[in-house]
């Protein structure tokens, strides 16, 4: 096994550490090991009831699987829907907890997690499953495998992928200064300067670490979250899986990337934010609440200021050579300007809501 990465500085190249590929038998003995799958549903109730359906496969493999699926108050029926569903489908692995408000993705996944915690019947696994999710045979078992197989690893993610079996970006560096300026300026001579920086990783075919993995098929060791806690409920939506990711490498626990673990993402179904296959959408003021959140709670007002800087000035150079050369705007509508709306110059350095659940 590789030693853990040198440093949590975003300015810093991520040692990207390919491990050996794990050969996994076609038809692997069960597995006997506890693991609690949480999905938390928001108006996409048939959505969740297609993956919920994609889990009966594991069961023979991880007999001792619990699902629950926690509903965030999508208020359009989506509880009647799926209680109606699992009362005909009558499996007692699964368990629905409608919630009384929507209080973000960490929030909809740390509620049943808690429970079980506070009544001392955590399992040993957590895997946080998106509901736009079909869970490819052996993808849980190759993730819980791998994590038995390696204890000083925390936190393990599948390969996501389209239907036609394109992967899909799923492991990470965390988000930075550099990071920024490839992102805002989109020029070719940055990006090739700080290709060692670039916050998206190659897709490869062997298991290797990463700084953080996408929380839409991630497996937690019962260890780290007693050790760090749940996810950050002050993030209602993005960031907070990388931010989890960074708390547990601080605390010593390393995060890998397992492409023997195949996942279908529809991707972005609930917010429509990342659904690239659509026109692009205003993003909501959540986004950047995320990201201000991340720089300021982590890397403190000096990174936040200099990230907010490097956003306008970049997003502004953009604006003008996309309009010299008559480039298309892929961006979503109105981005420059919720940028600067949603700084630190304009908004302050107070950082609101819990820091840990």
């Amino acid at each position: 096994m590789p030693d853990t990465l040198a440093s949590t500085d975003p300015s810093q190249p991520l040692g990207y550490s390919p491990g050996r590929l794990e050969l996994v038998h076609p038809n692997p003995p069960a597995c006997l090991t506890g693991v609690l799958v949480v999905i938390v549903n928001y108006r996409t109730p048939q959505l969740t009831l297609d993956c919920l359906q994609s889990l009966r496969s594991e069961i023979k493999d991880l007999p001792n699987l619990q699902v629950v699926v926690t509903d965030n108050n999508s208020g359009d029926g989506s509880d009647q829907i799926i209680a109606t569903a699992l009362a005909a489908m009558a499996c007692d692995w699964i368990q629905f907890m409608p919630l009384s408000h929507n209080g973000g993705f960490a929030y909809g996944n740390n509620v049943p997690i808690r429970r079980a915690m506070q009544a001392g019947n955590l399992p040993p696994y957590v895997l946080l499953l998106n509901p736009d999710t079909i869970v490819q045979p052996g993808a849980i078992h190759s993730l819980v495998e791998f994590l038995e197989a390696h204890p000083e690893v925390g936190i393990a993610g599948s390969r996501l992928q389209d239907p036609d079996g394109t992967p899909q970006n799923s492991a990470f560096r965390f988000h930075g200064i550099l990071t920024e300026i490839d992102g805002s300026f989109r020029l070719g001579l940055i990006t090739k300067l700080l290709s060692r920086w670039k916050i998206t990783l190659p897709m490869v075919d062997e298991p290797c670490q990463v700084q953080w993995v996408a929380g839409a098929s991630m497996l937690i060791r019962r260890q780290v979250l007693e050790q760090i806690g749940l996810m950050d409920e002050g993030y209602f939506m993005y960031c907070e899986e990388m931010d989890f990711c960074l708390q547990a490498y601080r605390h010593g626990w390393s995060c890998w990337y397992v492409p023997a673990s195949r996942v279908v993402h529809l991707v972005g179904q609930s917010s429509g934010v990342t659904d690239s296959k659509s026109p692009p959408r205003r993003l909501p003021k959540y986004v950047f609440d995320s990201r201000r959140r991340y720089f300021l709670k982590n890397y403190g007002r000096v990174s936040l200021l200099l990230a907010d800087m490097v956003a306008i000035i970049g997003l502004s150079t953009w604006r003008i050579r996309r309009f010299l050369l008559r480039k298309p705007d892929n961006d979503p509508p109105r981005l420059l300007q919720d940028t600067i709306r949603n700084s630190c110059f304009l908004r302050g350095f107070h950082l609101s809501g819990p820091i840990n659940s």
